[in-house]
């Protein structure tokens, strides 16, 4: 029985799945470990609000855990060598240079893990691969390990995707749909396997706990992730057409649904998916698709990023298209984390449209919820850097942007309102009351890319509104 965890990574997938795991397993004491002293610093406040992983429900479990059987620490190498489960949790981003380019994963925080891993381990471990990770990466992993270790030191490695919704973690820990365990078919790679189910075993149901080799687990989280987003940009694809065409997608949606083959899960028109994982597995997918030479299976994947990106561009320009008579004119985006309920906005929708507003000259303020101003400017400008726009310009275009601390400071004498985030918050604006001060010729265009807005009631009260996918459009 394993008596000891160390999970390396307390970022969105380590500090949840430890935390329940030390919640359920309350005979096992984990070791949260990372290298950057400020994220532990705040995983140990003493003010619950101030940990960095914003998840409904994980301050209540780690009240009830932290400083009892769930640890954080920067002492990365003493935990290591302490426990005897190793999990492996840290960032896997696409790549920005070398071979790969923007689609390979970069496994440098992988790589100098295992390395720290095996210099620091003086007994056996058994490595749970935590991280999505392209197949065959436990390959590369078990090289390194067996090449800076210790003599007569065993390592088995094992593969355990996280399935987790940012927004929903909690809940998706707690009544996981399947927690799929992949390892070696050797009898050592097996009893590791066994340890694994036996933790998850305390509440999960043995049904719902799948073993696999080593390679279909890795291979796994990046198909189930791209089966999600290829749904997502499909029913985005159709949501151009609805428009053009005076049909509405939410009545397509419907439709769609009630066929039992497709189910309606995942049928929403938006302005477009975002997060850490969606974009960067397709990438990664396309990239080992042509690194075996299946072109056609590439072209295939790469269109659902491409028909993403498309939809956020059609949003940009339809906002620009509508409103830009001068320079003067100032767009308020609601929302800026890539999903309610998180403070998450990797590859959020709202730093492409934020983006091409700015380069086009207008003004625009945001308000988010729980995203600060410098994790907006920072978003930005990487997006820019990333588009080769030099940090002289840079810095101009960031002055187009006013962070607000509040709703009613953002949406006040503005031109127009864009809902790039579904914050329950911006289901309870007072269309009403805030149309009351505003003449019927100064009223904001409004311009829905998550169909929260009641489409009706705003154009009632005199609003101009455009909504994905929406054939009665007010707005072109």
């Amino acid at each position: 029985m394993i008596k000891k965890i160390c999970c390396i990574g307390a970022g969105y997938v380590g500090g949840p799945t430890m935390a329940v795991i030390a919640y359920h397993c309350p005979e096992i004491d984990i070791h949260i470990v990372d290298s950057n002293k400020e994220r532990i610093d705040l995983w140990n406040s003493d003010n619950l609000d101030n940990i960095p992983v914003k998840e409904p429900g994980l301050s209540k479990i780690i009240s009830k855990v932290r400083g009892k059987n769930l640890f954080f620490s920067n002492e990365v190498d003493k935990y290591i060598d302490l426990c005897e489960m190793i999990f492996i949790a840290v960032n896997t981003p696409t790549k920005t240079s070398g071979e790969g380019k923007g689609m390979a994963a970069d496994l440098k925080n992988i790589i100098n893990c295992a390395k720290q891993v095996s210099l620091a381990s003086k007994s056996d471990k058994i490595i749970v691969e935590k991280s999505t990770l392209p197949v065959r990466t436990a390959e590369k992993l078990k090289e390194i390990l067996e090449n800076n270790k210790r003599d007569k030191i065993n390592f088995e490695i094992i593969s355990n995707p996280e399935f987790l919704a940012e927004g929903t973690a909690i809940q998706d820990l707690f009544k996981s749909d399947r927690v799929l365990i992949g390892a070696e078919q050797t009898e050592s790679g097996k009893i590791a396997q066994n340890k694994l189910i036996d933790i998850y075993k305390k509440w999960i149901p043995e049904e719902k706990i799948i073993k696999t080799n080593v390679w279909s687990s890795e291979l796994s989280k990046l198909a189930s992730n791209a089966m999600l987003a290829q749904r997502i940009s499909s029913i985005n694809s159709l949501s151009a057409l609805a428009e053009k065409s005076g049909a509405k997608i939410d009545e397509l949606s419907m439709a769609i649904g009630k066929d039992h083959r497709i189910g309606n899960k995942f049928l929403n028109a938006s302005v477009g998916f975002g997060g850490s994982c969606f974009q960067k597995d397709i990438l990664n997918l396309v990239y080992i698709s042509r690194q075996y030479g299946l072109d056609e299976v590439a072209d295939y994947w790469h269109n659902v990023v491409k028909i993403n990106e498309f939809q956020k561009d059609r949003f940009s320009q339809i906002i620009i298209r509508n409103i830009e008579t001068s320079s003067n004119q100032t767009v308020s985006v609601l929302g800026w984390a890539f999903k309610k309920d998180t403070n998450d906005s990797r590859e959020s929708s709202s730093i492409t449209v934020t983006s091409n507003l700015i380069l086009k000259g207008l003004t625009v303020n945001v308000y988010d919820p729980l995203i600060k101003i410098n994790q907006i400017y920072n978003d930005i400008t990487t997006y820019l850097e990333f588009k080769n726009i030099n940090q002289k310009n840079i810095k101009r275009l960031l002055k187009k942007i006013s962070v607000k601390d509040n709703l009613d400071d953002c949406i006040i004498e503005t031109d127009a309102i864009a809902f790039l985030t579904e914050w329950d918050i911006f289901l309870n604006i007072k269309w009403d009351k805030f149309s009351k001060n505003q003449h019927i010729n100064n009223k904001p265009k409004i311009f829905d890319g998550r169909g929260i807005i009641d489409h009706e009631y705003v154009s009632n009260l005199g609003y101009q509104i455009y909504q994905i996918g929406n054939g009665d459009n007010l707005i072109n």
